[in-house]
């Protein structure tokens, strides 16, 4: 135990700094995919056509490609197309982009639980759609919204390690590096899994008490 504290305390400063990037990471994608999922259920709710086949294709294409191609496609191939990214820029782009489709489908959940009978009611009064969007869907559809939202923040986080794949200095980066030059395994996944269960246990709090004070009752 005393060798492995005092590992830990010359492994602790370099996985702290990875760990600082994968909570950037998540962030900037978590602002991206909320941002973009939210339009595609908007678009999915509008009831045109064009509009609502096209958020079809979206979601359901970027949901059928492995999160892991979505990055390598986004920071190996752009750069033909005269696109050059950094690869932070890249893993949150491609993480941002597969999590709206996730968000999108969360969003429209909550769209869709709205009483009928509301709409109806401020149609009926002359309110544009912007308007009854802003003052009788979208206030409700939070609730609906909130605890999926919460579980998605967690496993967003879990998978920003995925973004080591492209070179992101993450976590999982450090320690991987860390890993290669030490051998020592056993010691620095181990802190590796302690970081990031500690950056997961506020969100899993969130999440919880997002499901109790806005969950079905």
């Amino acid at each position: 135990m005393t060798e492995f504290l005092d590992k830990s305390a010359g492994y602790l400063p370099i996985l702290l700094q990875g760990a600082v990037i994968t909570i950037s990471l998540t962030i900037c994608a978590l602002i991206l995919s909320t941002l973009l999922g939210l339009i595609w259920a908007l678009m999915r709710y509008s009831g045109l056509w064009p509009l609502v086949m096209i958020s079809k294709g979206i979601v359901n294409g970027v949901r059928g490609i492995p999160i892991l191609v979505q990055l390598f496609y986004i920071y190996f191939v752009l750069p033909d197309f005269g696109i050059d990214l950094t690869a932070f820029q890249a893993g949150t782009l491609g993480l941002g982009i597969a999590y709206s489709c996730y968000m999108a489908e969360n969003f429209r959940a909550g769209l869709e639980a709205i009483d009928k009978g509301q709409i109806e009611a401020a149609q009926t009064i002359g309110m544009k759609w912007s308007l009854m969007m802003r003052r009788v869907i979208l206030p409700q559809a939070v609730r609906t919204v909130l605890p999926p939202y919460g579980n998605t923040m967690i496993m967003l986080l879990k998978d920003t390690s995925q973004a080591s794949v492209i070179t992101v200095a993450d976590l999982t980066m450090k320690g991987k590096l860390i890993a290669a030059s030490t051998f020592d395994n056993m010691t620095v996944y181990t802190l590796v899994a302690l970081l990031y269960l500690a950056l997961s246990i506020p969100l899993i709090a969130l999440a919880s008490y997002l499901e109790r004070r806005f969950g079905p009752r």
